[in-house]
């Protein structure tokens, strides 16, 4: 089983570039198979979650090329399949966004039951209500999706709670319905953002995505393009806060700012510097002490839930007392048990984790819990005095491209190892 080994205690310093966001990704390249043309998508991740969704899509029949590691042509003329029960598709919650995309192409889609990260409870009954909402019938049974329509027609469709993505979910399968479809208290995010401008580079017509109001006219088919996927707004974020933690000083590029200013306004509070240029930020927290403050997750444009953990870790650090408050899903505390082997001191009540902050971290061999709480505990280490081992780092190679290789360019002592004696090895070299 693959691990991290880390020695911690050094600053990160230095420039990292940011990949594609893998939230968008997935949304697209589901959409992609909307298309009897040959769709180019770049700027893709490479990672765990990307690559299962591809080897699904080809299961069904599409034909998948890669060009390069994060260029990919997609076309889906020769799907014969609606049934996705691709085994490894249950490892990852965006399968789910291949109901929208072959209901909207075949009118029938079969996909099992998504999996993913166990951080809380994330059901598909917003998906259903809107799927029937425009003429389809659904029926769950035995760990598969089934939904099926004679013909889909537009719906004005109101979503009880903010959802990501049933907002995707809803646009795929509304684009290619007859007549108009209105999707309110739609999500807001990026990503929703980013597959309707994919979705409109296609032939589709979406208006007022990035509101909470979108507007679709259903068209007869979609068409092939070439797209560039938005930066990741979570990996920027983690690499923002890992220059919080290990006071270090990190300007990250290829990101877009305006995405990024929840998490930048939280780190001026902490007492970091944040320099905007047009498509990079520095974060500057050299020979400072970080100050606590408190933050609550919500939707777009708020705080993302998606970097509460790799914050917490950084309040953990903070001088005084500091209030996480999760309003998004109930259970993404998980790390806290093993950030307290690296001497924080945390208290959960609920949905709120009240943190009294440390003068440092000392190195432990945990696990990663989830994606972003590996992440974060992967940066916790790096700001820890002594050696860590990160165990269940599959978790983390879900939504992070060479995770290792930008925390080493940034002068960070990570490795990744598979046996004993390489661990023991770098830990020799290290010294």
């Amino acid at each position: 089983m693959e691990q991290y080994v880390i020695k911690g205690g050094t600053p990160l310093k230095g420039n990292v570039s940011i990949g594609g966001a893998k939230n968008a990704a997935l949304g697209i390249l589901a959409a992609a198979i909307m298309s009897d043309e040959t769709v180019t998508i770049e700027n893709v991740p490479n990672v765990r979650d990307t690559r299962v969704l591809l080897q699904a899509i080809e299961e069904i029949g599409a034909k998948v090329k890669y060009l390069d590691n994060n260029t990919v042509e997609i076309n889906g003329s020769t799907i014969t399949d609606v049934t996705v029960d691709y085994d490894y598709i249950k490892k990852i919650r965006a399968s789910y966004y291949l109901l929208g995309a072959l209901l909207g192409k075949k009118h029938e889609s079969n996909v099992a039951l998504p999996g993913g990260c166990n951080i809380g409870s994330r059901p598909i009954d917003q998906h259903l209500k809107g799927f029937r909402a425009l003429g389809a019938f659904d029926d769950i049974d035995k760990g598969m999706v089934h939904v099926k329509a004679d013909r889909l027609v537009g719906a004005h469709i109101y979503f009880d709670v903010v959802t990501v993505g049933a907002t995707i979910n809803l646009m795929m399968a509304a684009c290619m319905a007859e007549g108009a479809t209105i999707l309110e208290n739609a999500a807001k995010e990026p990503h929703v953002v980013d597959v309707a401008n994919f979705l409109n580079a296609m032939g589709a017509n979406i208006k007022g995505a990035g509101t909470d109001v979108i507007r679709i006219k259903g068209v007869d088919k979609l068409h092939g393009c070439s797209y560039s996927i938005i930066p990741d707004q979570i990996e920027a974020g983690t690499f923002m806060l890992a220059a919080a933690t290990t006071n270090g000083d990190i300007t990250v590029c290829n990101v877009i700012p305006k995405h990024l200013e929840s998490i930048s306004a939280k780190l001026l509070e902490m007492g970091c510097t944040v320099i905007e240029g047009d498509d990079s930020v520095r974060v500057v927290a050299t020979d400072r002490t970080l100050k606590a403050t408190n933050v609550k997750t919500l939707p777009y444009p708020g705080f993302p839930t998606d970097m509460q953990p790799q914050m917490a870790i950084a309040l953990a650090l903070a001088e005084g007392n500091s209030i996480v408050t999760e309003s998004i899903f109930e259970n993404r505390f998980k790390y806290v048990g093993e950030l307290a082997r690296m001497g924080a001191k945390i208290k959960v009540e609920g949905n709120t984790a009240y943190i009294e902050g440390v003068k440092g971290y000392s190195g432990a061999d945990v696990s990663a819990p989830d994606l972003r709480a590996g992440a974060a505990l992967v940066v916790a280490a790096l700001a820890a005095e002594g050696f860590s081992v990160i165990d269940d780092i599959e978790y983390i190679q879900r939504g992070y491209e060479n995770f290792e290789g930008k925390l080493s360019s940034l002068g960070g002592s990570i490795e990744k190892v598979d046996n004993e004696r390489d661990l023991q090895k770098f830990k020799l070299k290290i010294g």
